[in-house]
């Protein structure tokens, strides 16, 4: 198991924890220290079945700056541009046994957990996830 993480970022964090809060210390990868070839990203994309636009990060990045918005671009001239940016990629990308996840929001990350949950989980902002029975929160229901 992998997650591309970055330990600034709260959603990140979070998605790690519930990582491992189901008892697996995944391999981390901290992308913008070792960021990924761009076989590795456009893998990742495609297993994950986003489109490249999809995985742009805009906010606290040269997005606007490089004109990423531009509909014209390429999904060539977007790789091109997160190879030279990685703070454009966006995150945590998660791969387990069971596939591959932009983790955005974290909870994302369970669907593709092999394993359950061992115990209750709150996020940092303190929303529960996990009850103490080891069961899915429903905030909507």
């Amino acid at each position: 198991m992998n997650i591309y993480h970055n330990p600034d970022c709260g959603t990140s964090r979070n998605t790690l924890a519930m990582i491992r809060n189901a008892g697996v210390e995944p391999t981390v990868i901290e992308y913008l220290k070792q960021a990924p070839s761009r076989d590795e990203l456009r893998e990742l994309i495609r297993l994950a079945g986003l489109s490249v636009r999809d995985v742009l990060r805009q906010k606290g990045t040269p997005y606007a700056d490089l004109h990423l918005d531009n509909p014209a671009l390429t999904d060539d001239q977007l790789l091109d541009a997160m190879m030279a940016h990685p703070v454009l990629i966006n995150r945590p990308f998660v791969m387990t046994s069971m596939g591959v996840r932009l983790c955005r929001p974290s909870e994302v990350v369970l669907e593709i957990l092999p394993v359950p949950q061992r115990s209750a989980f709150t996020k940092e902002d303190g929303e529960p996830v996990i009850n103490a029975e080891g069961k899915r929160v429903r905030l909507d229901s």
